[in-house]
């Protein structure tokens, strides 16, 4: 009778566990199952988003299903998405596709550039209207006192501190080549986020930083762009990439934005877009009647036009949490799950000691050392993975294993020898060993190695918004680019909960299915 209990406890065990992780799996592959949308990638910069909203709006107005996966990232990470089909359109801009894409060092123009894409099957727009190109920037203030007015001037001033961007820094058109122009060698030169150089450069952390020419936040931090005078920085028209694979009415529709947002436009639309913290409104504002559009900046057209307000607001709250939410427990789950089937196999061999075992351990305590951002970054450019979910469920996955593989193998080593040598005294065999005895015995230091690891998984996933891949990572990233700290809050507070009912949902687990003598 105890050794059907034990059976019993086990196969309980066994089935609570799937319970937890099977309907995340579920959701995420019954969600591929569904016709794909057409998918819109955006960098990490109010523009960017903007414009992803303004192509999505536009898509959804001819009918078309459409999907904007928002601040993925820089240049290349966009443009080998596109490239691999892991999305199908995203704003780039034509001087960072020469430097950038095409590995250019001279000027092209634009039917060179476009001629050059179709090689690799990617469409482009002609420019939507207006030159969004870099410039470095400082607080007025602090460049009246110094006299600066060029970039030139900035040569005779090394104490001054640089804080750049980090693609800004590595890109081709970017610091090395500019300091190597204009003889530039400051004696301090941070990366910093583009959203939080602003706010740096306001409490006098650093002086000078790269930005963009239509970034509202010039005029609203009262900063001066210095002049490039030795005219270092090609032209940055803003064009949209796409893949020639699209049907044909789809790249219709993103054509017919070309040539319609003047650099004026574009400089109101992000600015909206930093002042109501909402980019779905402010790319909303692009396709209002410009009497309308400033009546709504102004805070007079919500009850006058609610057509206008049903889109510009956007997708309420509960919608979004909702949403985000349950993308965050899919690749939570789903990755626990993996880490479950293939975690608890791992540990039972490396408890059985030898170098198989020493190396189990070994590699998945090594992986855990991998910085997860990092982790991402390497598995972005293999085979099957890219900017998709599954490569942020791959990553959660790989590093949920630690916790579970050590525990298994920690709870199964410790089960003392005497019981060990009773159970092979009474006949057992060793696969009645292990299921009927040393796993029940062993079932708490599991169940904590799970409990770990859902707890990590769930922390860790806020990281997936980086490759497009959504969760509640999603409002942190758009919180730092806005440098807006309630739109942070919005994603780390229920990211916050939810590890702690994960962690209470796993304590109950541990007084339902662990048996009491081993809780005591």
């Amino acid at each position: 009778m105890r050794r059907i209990r034990k059976t019993g406890k086990q196969e309980t065990f066994i089935r609570i566990v799937l319970f937890i992780c099977v309907p995340a799996f579920l959701i995420f592959f019954s969600g591929s199952l569904r016709a794909a949308p057409v998918f819109i990638g955006s960098k990490k910069f109010t523009e960017s988003y903007v414009l992803g909203e303004i192509a999505k709006r536009s898509l959804i107005d001819a009918g078309i299903s459409v999907e904007h996966r928002q601040g993925m990232g820089g240049t290349i990470i966009l443009w080998e998405a596109l490239r691999s089909g892991q999305i199908d359109v995203y704003p780039e801009y034509t001087g960072t596709i020469t430097q950038e894409i095409l590995k250019r060092t001279d000027q092209l123009n634009f039917e060179q550039i476009a001629s050059e894409l179709g090689k690799v099957g990617i469409g482009v727009t002609e420019p939507l209207g207006f030159n969004n190109t870099y410039a470095l920037v400082m607080s007025r203030s602090r460049a009246e006192k110094l006299g600066l007015r060029t970039v030139s001037d900035l040569r005779n001033h090394p104490e001054l501190k640089f804080g750049l961007t980090h693609e800004f820094l590595d890109r081709q058109d970017g610091w090395r080549p500019l300091a190597q122009d204009y003889q530039l060698n400051p004696r301090s030169v941070i990366g910093i986020d583009h959203a939080l150089g602003y706010a740096a450069l306001t409490n006098g952390s650093i002086d000078v930083k790269d930005a963009y020419s239509t970034d509202a936040k010039i005029s609203e931090n009262d900063l001066v762009v210095l002049e490039d005078d030795h005219h270092f920085f090609p032209q940055y028209k803003a064009v949209l990439l796409f893949r020639y694979a699209l049907p044909a009415p789809t790249i219709t529709v993103l054509r017919k934005l070309e040539g319609t947002i003047d650099e004026a436009k574009m400089v109101r639309l992000n600015a909206e877009a930093e002042r109501t913290k909402n980019y779905t409104r402010a790319a909303g504002l692009y396709f209002e009647p410009a009497t309308t559009s400033t009546r709504l900046r102004q805070g007079y057209g919500a009850a006058s036009n609610a057509t206008s307000t049903t889109w510009t607001a956007g997708e309420n709250f509960s919608h979004k949490l909702a949403r985000w939410t349950l993308r965050h427990l899919e690749l939570a789950g789903s990755s626990l799950l993996l880490s479950v089937l293939v975690g608890i196999p791992l540990g039972i061999w490396a408890s059985r000691g030898g170098a198989t075992g020493h190396v189990i351990l070994g590699f998945a305590g090594v992986v855990q050392t991998i910085p997860s951002l990092a982790l991402l970054a390497l598995l972005v450019p293999l085979p099957f993975f890219g900017i998709s979910v599954r490569t942020a469920i791959a990553a959660l996955f790989l590093y949920g294993l630690l916790p579970i593989v050590r525990n298994t193998a920690t709870g199964l080593q410790d089960i003392p020898r005497a019981l060990r040598e009773s159970a092979v005294a009474l006949g057992l065999s060793s696969t009645a060993r292990l299921w009927q005895i040393h796993l029940p015995m062993a079932s708490r230091s599991i169940l904590g190695g799970i409990k770990t690891s859902a707890v990590i998984n769930v922390g860790t996933a806020t990281l997936a918004a980086l490759i497009g891949a959504g969760g509640l990572g999603e409002p942190i990233l758009s919180g730092l680019n806005l440098n807006d700290h309630a739109t942070i809050l919005q994603g780390a507070i229920p990211a916050a909960v939810l590890a702690l009912l994960v962690q209470s949902l796993f304590d109950l687990l541990d007084r339902v299915l662990i048996p009491k003598g081993l809780r005591l």
